[in-house]
């Protein structure tokens, strides 16, 4: 037996009124008809008492008698069983886990922080009662050894390598994706259902956060810069084309060239240019 069985165990209610029966009767007969038989009543309304038991809603109950699986009890109420039987209760509720902050190197080698959000609940119960010592901790060391190998798949950003189109910064829905996979691969053998895993947290590690920190300014400057050097070409290509077009000055090649040195100055400048005024001609 390595799966789950559902047990469907005999009603409460009939049985809580026999317990009674034997209880009561049982005193009765002691202590009015003075009858020594009446003892062994009392004796099974005592041996009758483990045998009762209640299931909430989303739990169950794991029975085995002497070591040997009996099966499992998922309805919900009140019921009886042998009173031999051993019942250890599973929650079948959803539970939320959120892991620690983990020191992790990426696939570049960097350190980071990271920590992932679970959302679990058990699905098999057999499993969740034999194939591991305590599936609660089991969850918690496998999140943590899964997080460890994805990051290890994954750069942070990917600045260093940019054919490299997912990261664990950018790719989230992938990364997520692969992490849920990673997940219920791991916690199958507790039967463990993964209902949800992402990343909580991410995070260089404070070693390097202020070095990267710089790198990523830097880059968003040049990103910034190229496209400001892309806007002035087409500007000025565009204001020498329509005053050509209209005729409203004649460049020559020296004019030009110094227009186009001025309007680059003008457009690609991150200060404000102090203008001068010509007096003379074009020529000083």
């Amino acid at each position: 037996m390595d799966t789950e069985k559902i047990n469907k165990p005999t009603s409460g209610y009939p049985m809580i009124a026999l317990f009674l029966i034997f209880l009561i009767g049982g005193i009765l007969g002691l202590a009015v008809a003075r009858l020594p038989l009446s003892a062994i009543f009392v004796v099974l309304a005592i041996v009758m008492t483990p045998g009762f038991f209640f299931v909430n809603p989303n739990e169950s109950r794991v029975l085995t008698l002497f070591g040997e699986y009996k099966g499992t009890v998922k309805n919900n109420g009140f019921f009886f069983v042998n009173p031999l039987y051993q019942k250890q209760k599973i929650s079948l509720r959803a539970r939320n886990f959120d892991s620690e902050r983990l020191k992790v190197n990426d696939k570049l080698g960097n350190p980071v922080m990271i920590s992932v959000i679970l959302v679990w609940k058990v699905k098999e119960t057999f499993k969740a009662a034999f194939e591991v010592d305590d599936y609660v901790s089991f969850v918690r060391v496998q999140t943590d050894a899964a997080v460890r190998k994805l990051a290890g798949r994954y750069p942070y950003d990917n600045f260093d390598d940019h054919e490299e189109e997912v990261s664990l910064r950018s790719g989230l829905e992938e990364v997520n994706h692969n992490l849920e996979k990673e997940l219920e691969e791991r916690l199958d053998i507790a039967g463990i259902e993964v209902l949800e895993a992402r990343i909580g947290y991410l995070a260089y590690a404070e070693e390097i956060a202020q070095a990267m920190l710089k790198r990523q300014q830097a880059t968003a400057i040049v990103a910034a810069r190229f496209k400001i050097v892309e806007g002035a070409v087409g500007m000025v290509e565009a204001a020498l084309a329509e005053l050509s077009k209209k005729q409203i000055i004649d460049l020559d090649e020296d004019k030009k060239a110094a227009m186009v040195s001025n309007l680059m100055v003008v457009l690609c400048s991150d200060k404000d240019t102090s203008p001068v005024i010509n007096t003379g001609t074009l020529n000083h």
